[in-house]
């Protein structure tokens, strides 16, 4: 019995040891990080962090991290349903090899998944020659952004319905199919709502990583100042040019967007009732 006493109160003390360890980690890697990105931003007063902002080729940037997360994130959200969909609900031939590439851009660094396309894409690239007698050029384009973005986000949306999907089964597609449903009303009355945290959850997670992506458009891009530069590639810009403080300014837009994905994510959560892919009831 004492044993056993000096056991139990043990183990407040080693909750609260990694209690503290946890906190402090976060307040060491997270939170001060974001504290110096504002007040670096804000050191020379708010109308400065203005003017760097208003900034054209900052705007412009801006501008190009948006349009990038509105054509990506739809397209990965469609394929994410198609593919998790294929998977979960029917038996074909090559459904593990599917599954193995579609994790692949995971296995892959963004630096490198921009290298391939452009050796696939570029002027001396293996299509590139058969493209530029078109009168195509694809790389250090907007569109190339869009290319390397589609590839790197991909399993997002894939990764949260999947598992999902296998554990519901076929039985109710099966059973609205047999009552006459069609495709489109069995997705719509019978999959949809079963799935549509999730389906949020990795929207969220996909737009995210578009905005904030750095390696693979780096390579594709050109970082054509005002033409094909991302956020990210601004921010790199303006401390290469020994411009800090409008570094910093941007760098608080990615900061803003970043809390404010933690924050919907973290609301998803709280309505799925901890796990994306299942309300509350």
């Amino acid at each position: 019995m004492p044993a056993r006493r000096s056991r139990s109160r043990s183990h407040p003390a080693w909750r609260w040891l990694l209690i503290g360890a946890a906190v402090g980690l976060s307040l060491i890697v997270l939170v001060a990080p974001l504290a110096v990105i504002f007040a670096q931003a804000f050191s020379k007063g708010v109308s400065v962090w203005l003017t760097n902002i208003a900034a054209p080729d900052t705007l412009y940037a801006i501008g190009l991290t948006v349009l990038t997360a509105i054509v990506v994130v739809p397209i990965n959200i469609g394929f994410g349903i198609a593919a998790a969909w294929a998977i979960a609900k029917f038996d074909f031939h090559g459904k593990k090899l599917l599954t193995s590439l579609i994790e692949l851009p995971f296995s892959v660094s963004p630096v490198v998944a921009g290298v391939i396309y452009l050796l696939l894409y570029g002027a001396q690239g293996l299509f590139g020659p058969a493209l530029d007698s078109m009168g195509v050029q694809l790389m250090f384009t907007v569109p190339a952004i869009w290319l390397v973005s589609l590839f790197i986000t991909s399993p997002f949306v894939v990764r949260e319905l999947l598992p999902l999907m296998q554990a519901q089964g076929r039985d109710d597609e099966e059973a609205a199919v047999s009552l006459g449903a069609g495709f489109w009303q069995t997705f719509r009355r019978v999959t949809l709502p079963g799935i549509k945290w999730a389906l949020l959850y990795g929207a969220i997670l996909c737009n995210a990583r578009v905005m904030g992506e750095f390696g693979g458009v780096s390579v594709v891009s050109g970082n054509v100042r005002g033409v094909t530069n991302t956020l990210p590639l601004q921010i790199e810009v303006l401390y290469n040019d020994y411009n800090a403080t409008g570094a910093f300014a941007a760098a608080t837009t990615l900061a803003l967007l970043a809390l404010v994905t933690l924050a919907v994510k973290t609301l998803i959560e709280a309505k799925g009732g901890g796990d994306p892919g299942r309300p509350r009831h």
